[in-house]
């Protein structure tokens, strides 16, 4: 197995989404749903699913898919989801996003997909890969595929499943404009975060800068679980990486140089001293003490919000 099989957990993925871009409400429906935190599978099991979620079978399917991906639930048994900490934090009644309003939950989500890859191996490819300027649809097919292909040589998949992908992909971010079913218009998640433009008919751009609604507790949550996959034994960490890495937050959150760099700036009085940004003689670099990192992930979590 390649260092390229497998990233976020998970081998390369290409569908489960029924072509639906994750909903606002639907990570909160799905929390809505556990009793301790648990949730049977047959929650999702279609009569119950479409009266309990108020949606058709197919999106019912999507809302499971957006669910795990997101990191909302995860597989504990053959008959149940269990939820993760994290999800409790936020989307519980009383937790940090219970009507998830706030950017954050959606910038949450969008590490999970674009940086971590989790059953999302288009999301991951795109804001990873995908160097040029402005692209369409029809322009990133072949490359897709070609990087299916260097993930998993054996496995065959139609042309049509990485069109879907694609297509599904640069709706959640960049929304159509008319037409389609007042469900279908309903703004997805991600279209607040403006990371895609369509520049012009069908040709689409990222949105590279500063990112306003982006928490500094959020950019450093993004920030310590890049370091645990890229440089897990290292007390230090380069400033090139965090801003260009693959599954970076800098290459992630389509931040500019200056933006990384103004985040960093604030670690140390965020993290109470557990990172810490140098810049001396040209080596620009962020420290981390081992003694205060447990824990910090969570805490990052809570002061995105706070």
């Amino acid at each position: 197995m390649g260092k390229h099989k497998k990233h976020g957990g998970s081998s390369a993925h290409f569908s489960g989404h029924e072509t639906f871009p994750l909903r606002q409400m639907w990570l909160k429906k799905v929390v809505q749903q556990a009793v301790q935190q648990e949730i049977p599978k047959s929650v999702f099991a279609d009569d119950y699913a479409i009266a309990e979620f108020g949606v058709g079978k197919n999106m019912v399917a999507a809302i499971r898919h957006w669910a795990l991906a997101c990191d909302v639930m995860r597989e504990d048994s053959p008959a149940r989801y269990i939820l993760t900490p994290t999800a409790v934090a936020i989307f519980d009644d009383d937790g940090l996003d219970p009507y998830s309003e706030n950017p954050n939950t959606a910038w949450y989500a969008h590490w999970w997909l674009a940086g971590k890859g989790n059953r999302a191996t288009t999301w991951h490819w795109l804001f990873n890969h995908v160097t040029s300027p402005v692209f369409s649809r029809e322009e990133l097919e072949v490359p897709l595929a070609d990087y299916a292909r260097s993930l998993d040589a054996n496995r065959k998949l139609s042309p049509a499943t990485f069109s879907r992908d694609i297509e599904t992909c640069i709706r959640s971010y960049a929304p159509r404009l008319s037409g389609g079913t007042p469900e279908e218009y309903a703004e997805p998640m991600l279209a607040e975060l403006g990371l895609i433009y369509e520049e012009r008919k069908g040709h689409f751009a990222f949105r590279r800068g500063p990112k306003a609604t982006l928490s500094d507790g959020m950019f450093a949550y993004a920030l310590l679980d890049y370091w645990e996959k890229a440089a897990p034994g290292l007390s230090s960490l380069a400033f090139e990486s965090i801003a260009y890495g693959e599954g970076s937050p800098g290459r992630v959150f389509k931040l500019d140089e200056d933006s990384v760099a103004d985040r960093l700036f604030n670690l140390e009085a965020l993290t109470k001293g557990a990172l810490s940004w140098t810049d001396t003689a040209g080596l620009r670099q962020v420290h981390r003490k081992e003694e205060k990192i447990a824990g910090l992930s969570k805490t990052m979590i809570e002061r995105a919000y706070g």
